[in-house]
């Protein structure tokens, strides 16, 4: 299972990078519920591919992010580590299984499941606000013991979804550990969960790059347009309104979403 580099879009690549980690830089959500399906339906990248591709310059932007943030003193390590004990294991069985695949019932799968997950971020980002303001007034207390099982298993799902689509790990991950923590500052709960980010797309895309399903290529024209854009995109951040990005980024992956389900 090899990527195909269409000569024509070569150089739109670090182009779409370039967006795709301003985007990121600007509204915190992950790369792969955009650049995957952007990948898929406007350059013809093999499902697979795509998200095999997407995983490893996930990980390497995500560093930066991880890097910032951890001299910021702003990641609960604890956290992270809880997230990864679920998963690390359920990303390495995932790859696992996906090697005892056929190749279109694997394409088929990463499809299905990428539009169901590009849409749910989609929903989770229309509904982040109200979520989180949720997650506060929420009267629920969990016992400490429930809280670490319930991280743990937040972490396994995290990483058989981001392990077949590349999408989850952003907007999916922040909402369930607001609720899992809900007197934890909005800022720590991100911080956090891009740091988990780092060795589950790490892991995952060492996986791919184990089924054969990276275009090499392909990820460094990405990572050329992808890291200035996140740099660029978190240095601007505070000065473009919230309100304004989130819907129209809300409305994009909508459409995205239904277009890989039809």
């Amino acid at each position: 299972m090899h990527g195909i580099m269409h000569q024509g879009g070569v150089g739109l690549y670090p182009l779409a990078g370039l967006l795709v980690g301003l985007l990121v830089g600007l509204t915190g959500v992950g790369g792969g519920s955009l650049m995957t399906p952007l990948l898929i339906l406007l350059f013809g990248v093999h499902p697979v591919t795509a998200v095999g591709t997407d995983l490893l310059q996930a990980a390497v932007t995500k560093s930066v992010g991880t890097a910032v943030h951890g001299l910021s003193r702003t990641i609960e390590w604890r956290i992270t580590g809880l997230l990864a004990c679920g998963s690390v294991p359920a990303t390495a069985l995932t790859i696992l299984v996906l090697s005892f695949r056929t190749e279109p019932a694997a394409s088929h799968l990463v499809s299905l499941l990428l539009g169901v997950a590009v849409i749910l971020t989609a929903v989770a980002l229309v509904f982040r606000g109200a979520l989180l303001r949720l997650s506060e007034s929420s009267a629920v207390t969990l016992a400490p013991r429930r809280v670490t099982q319930l991280t743990v298993a937040t972490g396994l799902v995290l990483g058989v979804l981001v392990t077949i689509t590349s999408v989850g790990a952003g907007a999916l991950g922040v909402v369930a550990l607001a609720f899992l923590y809900p007197r934890m500052p909005t800022q720590r709960i991100v911080a956090s969960d891009i740091a988990h980010a780092v060795p589950l797309t790490l892991l995952a895309g060492l996986g791919h790059w184990w089924l054969g399903t990276i275009d090499w290529p392909l990820l460094g024209s990405l990572l050329l347009g992808s890291i200035p854009g996140i740099v660029i995109g978190s240095l601007v951040a505070t000065r473009v309104p919230e309100r304004v990005l989130r819907p129209l980024l809300a409305g994009v992956l909508l459409l995205a979403g239904s277009r890989l389900l039809a």
